[in-house]
């Protein structure tokens, strides 16, 4: 389980025959879990200067791969006695979405990612999500996407100064509205009008 507060922003070594090698000296214990770009992977190799995970093919093929080849966004997993500043995060990846839109403003920069119908289901405004691992506020939810607003500190502390139109990114959507949808799949359906009030009045009555 991770917070979707980014420890670092390290950079990759090398990734070849699904092992991927990040330049860090995080120095995790081999079977740690570490979350890289908001991806939950297992230490197969560690030292004061770098470590390795691997990728199955499975993740490989359901995350935003190409972003692996440069820097990325690292947090080791929650200890029990740590505090909970953003959410609670997987790093289980539910889908790709694509940055469509970025307005800078005076005191933030807002980004416009688009996403599927299916994985829109699952996003409530002012609710959680995190995207590349990265623990944001879902500001306004539209048809064909999502709006997030970056304020200053996250956004020079995360990669998201970085992100141009068009890359893709991993989402992982809010583990709470997620088994409130499933809850609600098997009671009354799941309708893309679901708020958070709906959300309290389920959760309330169990």
């Amino acid at each position: 389980m991770f917070s979707g507060l980014i420890h670092k922003i390290a950079k990759v070594k090398s990734f070849h025959n699904n092992i991927l090698s990040i330049e860090s000296d995080l120095n995790p214990k081999l079977g740690d879990s570490i979350a890289i770009n908001g991806v939950c992977l297992t230490a197969i190799e560690s030292s004061k200067t770098h470590f390795s995970v691997e990728l199955s093919q499975k993740t490989q093929n359901s995350v935003a791969l190409e972003n692996y080849k440069d820097l990325v966004h690292i947090e080791p997993a929650l200890k029990a006695d740590a505090s909970l500043d953003g959410h609670f995060v997987q790093g289980h990846i539910d889908a790709i979405g694509v940055i469509e839109k970025i307005i800078h403003n005076a005191n933030q920069v807002d980004f416009f990612i688009s996403a599927s119908e299916e994985t829109l289901l699952l996003c409530v405004e002012q609710g959680s999500i995190a995207i590349d691992g990265v623990s944001l506020t879902l500001s306004k939810v539209e048809e064909k996407g999502f709006w997030l607003t970056i304020i200053p500190y996250t956004l020079e502390n995360t990669l998201f100064k970085t992100y141009k139109l068009k890359r893709r990114v991993n989402i992982e959507t809010d583990m709470l509205v997620r088994s409130v949808a499933s809850i609600l799949k098997k009671t009354k359906g799941f309708e893309k009008n679901f708020s958070w009030n709906d959300a309290d009045s389920l959760t309330l009555g169990y």
